[in-house]
């Protein structure tokens, strides 16, 4: 049974990146010396994944900043006021368009489908001359073959680079983003032909603008820019990643009929509804990337139910067409549990950073194999048991403490507590209940805060739902619940 990992993590296990990368910008190193830093970090990051045995291990996922500003300068997307005269894209131009510099600002920052992780969003028109000037992608997947790892390079779609842009400056708002799909297409060709002629037998499009609420324009674009990819990938397995959340029934039609796909990769950790629709139809002869393991928290995996889950699969697809994925990139969280000497032990055994979530794809490939791990799968069970009656996940001694403590009221004061749903998408969320319950009970504690307050003769209570911003992304799976259950959660008390 063949597993797979969407993308790893871009700090090291002591944070090196981060410290190279400071080096770099404050002027004490070099580029070179920028350059082997992130070097080692890709070459353990491969090594592990080999050694614990991944079979589709990713390239081009690390990046100095973000995947969808590596894609801009693939693309030669530098906005004007950078002073890129051509050629291929060094630091200097890509830092200034990240971080800006003494003359011109950066470019826009905002958040990458509701999770922490942010990313520079493209500046496009009309007159952008679309180039081939980043070869990182072609690079990195021959430096893990020169390591003796075969990796399957990973590449943002074009459909959803477009859709994650914006206008640029002097750029009419009503200006169509994915009218500039037919220019950029070519660059991607000459990545891909400089990928198979490089030797790769397998390419990945991230494209999660799927799990988006999208008009059938939108939708179209992506049959339009598969079908003129079609050649081009000839010969190549094609894996197409979504992640994040539910995918829209009639997306999951569009994707799973474009040409010359071989494989769909599904978020089913946040994508309960995707699981109905693959068990009510999914193409015969396509490989099913199965996202059971989250990258997106901490958490350790129910492995018992996750295995449940893909013995289901394995017999809607077969044996030879199920991989165990994770549900999105590792970079999402923290990299290895080797350097937490001080965690409580018990705290531990519940907790998977990428190193760990790495693990638990490839035993979970193993058990469908028929080589169960009985010892790892035992010490998963208890302590997915302890968790549900530790007094750490309830405890009722927080609340007490709080009703002895003394404020000050020589003046009036303003209550100011974090809404529910801000909690939620700030928080590594418990995985052993749907995030509705989750998102219910923090509301309930939060609504005994706001009653004690209203006892105390606080009369202005401010509720702060920061997080209610991100749902311009339209995330089904993540809007219809947690609005949802906001309402529900605030109104319970009166029903």
């Amino acid at each position: 049974m063949a597993s797979h990992i969407v993308g790893c993590p871009r700090m090291g296990p002591k944070r090196e990146p981060k410290f190279a990368l400071e080096s770099f910008l404050d002027g004490k190193s070099s580029d070179g010396d920028l350059q082997k830093a992130t070097a080692d970090l890709r070459k353990s990051f491969w090594k592990q994944m080999a050694d614990t045995g991944i079979k589709y291990i990713p390239s081009n996922t690390f990046s100095c900043c973000d995947q969808v500003l590596d894609t801009t300068a693939m693309l030669g997307a530098v906005p004007p006021r950078y002073g890129w005269n051509g050629g291929e894209i060094g630091f200097d131009v890509y830092f200034s368009m990240a971080r800006g510099n003494a003359s011109v600002p950066a470019m826009e920052m905002t958040k990458w489908f509701g999770t922490n992780y942010h990313f520079i969003v493209p500046e496009l028109g009309p007159d952008v001359k679309f180039s081939y000037a980043s070869h990182k992608a072609v690079t990195e997947y021959k430096e893990a073959k020169a390591l003796g790892v075969d990796t399957v390079p990973v590449l943002l779609g074009p459909v959803s680079y477009l859709l994650l842009s914006k206008p640029a400056k002097g750029v009419e708002e009503s200006f169509s983003l994915l009218s500039l799909l037919g220019k950029i297409l070519p660059i991607y060709k000459e990545v891909i032909t400089e990928l198979k002629e490089a030797g790769a037998s397998w390419i990945q499009f991230d494209e999660p603008t799927l799990v988006m609420d999208l008009e059938s324009h939108k939708l179209h674009a992506f049959t339009e820019a598969y079908s003129a990819l079609e050649s081009t990938l000839s010969g190549l397995n094609v894996l197409i990643e979504t992640s994040f959340a539910d995918i829209p029934a009639e997306q999951y039609k569009t994707l799973t009929s474009l040409k010359g796909v071989t494989a769909f990769g599904f978020d089913l950790v946040r994508g309960t509804k995707t699981l109905d629709l693959i068990k009510k139809d999914f193409p015969e002869g396509k490989y099913l990337f199965a996202g059971v393991v989250n990258g997106r928290n901490i958490w350790a995996n129910d492995l018992a139910a996750s295995l449940s889950t893909l013995e289901t699969l394995e017999g809607i697809v077969g044996k030879d067409k199920l991989v165990v994925s994770t549900s999105c990139s590792l970079l999402h969280t923290a990299v290895h549990l080797v350097n937490e000497t001080k965690l409580d032990k018990e705290i531990k055994s519940r907790v998977a950073f990428a190193g760990q979530k790495v693990v638990e794809v490839n035993a979970l490939a193993r058990a469908l194999a028929g080589q169960k791990d009985e010892e790892i799968f035992s010490a998963n069970a208890a302590a997915q048991a302890s968790r549900k009656f530790s007094p750490r996940v309830t405890n009722e001694a927080a609340q007490k403490a709080a009703a002895a403590l003394k404020g000050s009221d020589h003046r009036p004061m303003k209550g100011m507590l974090t809404g529910p749903v801000t909690i939620i998408n700030r928080s590594f969320v418990r995985n052993d209940q749907p995030r509705f319950e989750t998102c219910y009970q923090i509301a309930l504690v939060i609504m005994d805060e706001v009653e004690d307050l209203e006892k105390n003769g606080i009369t202005v209570i401010h509720i702060d739902e920061a997080a209610l911003r991100e749902v311009k992304f339209h995330i089904l799976a993540f809007e219809a619940p947690s609005l949802g259950g906001l309402r529900l959660s605030f109104e319970a008390p009166s029903l």
